[in-house]
C-alpha cells in the first residue's frame, strides 16, 4: 500500500516507473542507486550488505508475487545468509521506506518468505511498525468499508476497495514472540492487503474489469502529468 503522495514521492516513482514494469528498478547501495535486474537470485546482491539494502520490486506478473506463500521457519534465512528475523526485518523496512510504502510483502522483492512488514507512518498508530511472520486472520467485522488503495507493486494504481473495518489476527514478530491481537481501520486494511500478496492475490484481483480499466487510464494520465512538471 502506498502512503499518500509528496511531490518527493511522485518525483521517485514517475522516475522509476519505466524501471519497475519492465522488471528493472534501482537498489540503494552505500546511498547510491544503482539498476540491476530484478530477476536475478536475491542473494547475488544480499551478499554485499552495505549501510542499507534496499531490493528491487519484481515485475507485478512475476510467478512469485501470483503464487501462495509456503510457512515461514528460521531455518530458510540461511539461504540468503541472513542472520535472522531481525536482519530481515530492517532490510524490509528500509525498502518500504525507499519506495514511499506503509506495507511490504517479502515476495514483492523476490523473497520466498510468509513476512511483511507494516506501518512506520507518524500518522498511523503514531508510527508503529510490525514485522509480521506467518500471519492469520482470525475473525473480520460484518462491517466494511470502501478506501482507495495503492501497492507498491503497482506504482500510480488506485482503487476503491472495500473492506472489513477491523480483524482479529495471530502472527509472530521479529523476536518469534506470538502475537494475537485486533486491528481498526488503516492498520486493519494494510494487514489483509499484505496478507493477501502471502496468497499469492494482488489488489487488482479484487475490482470488476470496467473499474480496473478506468484506474489504468487514471494511472497513465498521472503519470504524464508527473513527468511534464518534472521536466520544466
Amino acid at each position: 500500500m502506498a502512503e499518500k503522495l509528496t511531490p518527493e514521492k511522485i518525483e521517485e516513482a514517475a522516475r522509476h516507473y519505466e524501471n519497475i514494469t519492465s522488471g528493472k528498478t534501482p537498489i540503494l547501495k552505500s546511498e547510491k542507486e544503482t539498476k540491476i535486474d530484478a530477476h536475478l537470485d536475491v542473494s547475488k546482491f544480499l551478499e554485499k550488505k552495505e549501510q542499507k539494502t534496499v531490493l528491487p520490486l519484481i515485475n507485478p506478473k512475476d510467478p512469485r508475487l501470483l503464487m501462495q506463500v509456503a510457512e515461514f521457519k528460521d531455518d530458510m534465512l540461511e539461504h540468503f545468509k541472513l542472520k535472522d528475523r531481525k536482519e530481515l526485518g530492517t532490510i524490509m523496512y528500509d525498502t518500504m521506506k525507499k519506495y514511499g510504502g506503509i506495507g511490504l510483502s517479502a515476495n514483492q522483492v523476490g523473497l520466498p518468505y510468509r513476512m511483511f512488514v507494516m506501518g512506520g507512518h507518524p500518522q498511523i498508530e503514531d508510527g508503529k511498525t510490525r514485522y509480521v511472520f506467518n500471519p492469520l486472520i482470525n475473525d473480520v467485522s460484518k462491517e466494511t468499508i470502501n478506501l482507495k488503495e495503492g501497492c507498491l507493486s503497482f506504482p500510480f494504481l488506485f482503487l476503491m476497495i472495500n473492506r472489513p473495518k477491523w480483524c482479529s489476527v495471530k502472527y509472530t514478530d521479529e523476536n518469534g514472540k506470538e502475537v494475537e491481537e485486533t486491528l481498526h481501520s488503516m492498520s486493519a486494511r494494510i494487514f489483509m492487503h499484505e496478507n493477501e500478496h502471502m496468497n499469492g492475490y494482488v489488489f487488482t484481483e479484487l475490482v470488476s474489469k470496467m473499474k480496473l480499466d478506468r484506474a489504468k487510464k487514471a494511472q497513465k494520465k498521472l503519470i504524464k502529468e508527473t513527468v511534464r512538471r518534472q521536466n520544466r
